[in-house]
């Protein structure tokens, strides 16, 4: 890992899957299953490739997710490899709420979660020795979330949501992939929440992002978009 003016920061992957008209669940407060047991297979997969994983504190508190790698197989591949079994997990808020009961904290290995000036102790104080809290100043600062990743050594990062952690990445041109498994449902409630929200986005409305891959995956469609390869 080299020093803090030669770290680089890491490939950012943006994951997500969506009804055909672009909801991430619907607006009951259970979680609807979009992805095939297919792509439940394949984001395994790309979990275990990675260095870390990513989502946003909306997504920890609503969803509660473990955010580990699934298949014992890949655990072990990874440890042969020379790595720890799950990716480092991470969070960003701006608030300092946090519920320490939450599994994020409590399965897998190290966390870490960015923050504010403001929250910082008030989070450390929470969460005590279950999380490194790191502020990235006043405000949150995603490049700042990106280079202190890069000085890690997270050379891979995986960003499982939701809305708005897609739309800030995406809207600051720090994204490298985004992968979505488009479901055949239609979710068709105003209150769920979308993939992105309303955002100017690099290049304008017109902009077009180059497709990289197209696959199926059970009854869900595959799209691997490359955000910052844009053409008009």
């Amino acid at each position: 890992m080299g020093g803090a003016g030669s770290a680089r920061r890491p490939y950012v992957l943006l994951s997500a899957a969506m009804s055909v008209d672009g909801r991430l669940d619907d607006a009951s407060p259970d979680r609807l299953l979009l992805s095939s047991p297919e792509d439940f297979d394949r984001v395994d997969a790309v979990r275990a490739s990675c260095d870390a994983l990513l989502v946003g504190a909306s997504t920890v508190r609503k969803d509660n997710p473990r955010l580990l790698v699934g298949d014992p197989r890949r655990r072990a591949a990874r440890v042969d490899r020379g790595e720890p079994a799950d990716p480092l997990k991470v969070t960003v808020t701006a608030s300092p709420w946090l519920d320490p009961g939450l599994r994020f904290w409590h399965c897998g290995g190290e966390k870490v979660v960015f923050t504010v000036d403001g929250s910082a102790g008030p989070l450390r104080a929470v969460l005590g020795g279950l999380a490194e809290v790191v502020s990235t100043g006043p405000e949150l600062d995603w490049a700042r979330v990106l280079d202190v990743l890069g000085r890690r050594g997270v050379g891979r990062l995986m960003v499982e949501g939701g809305t708005s952690v897609h739309t800030q990445l995406l809207a600051l041109d720090l994204a490298d992939e985004l992968q979505v498994a488009v479901a055949p449902l239609l979710v068709g409630q105003e209150g769920a929440p979308r993939l992105v929200g309303g955002a100017e986005f690099p290049g304008g409305p017109a902009a077009r992002m180059r497709l990289l891959d197209a696959r199926v995956a059970g009854d869900a469609v595959v799209l691997r978009y490359a955000p910052k390869e844009r053409a008009l």
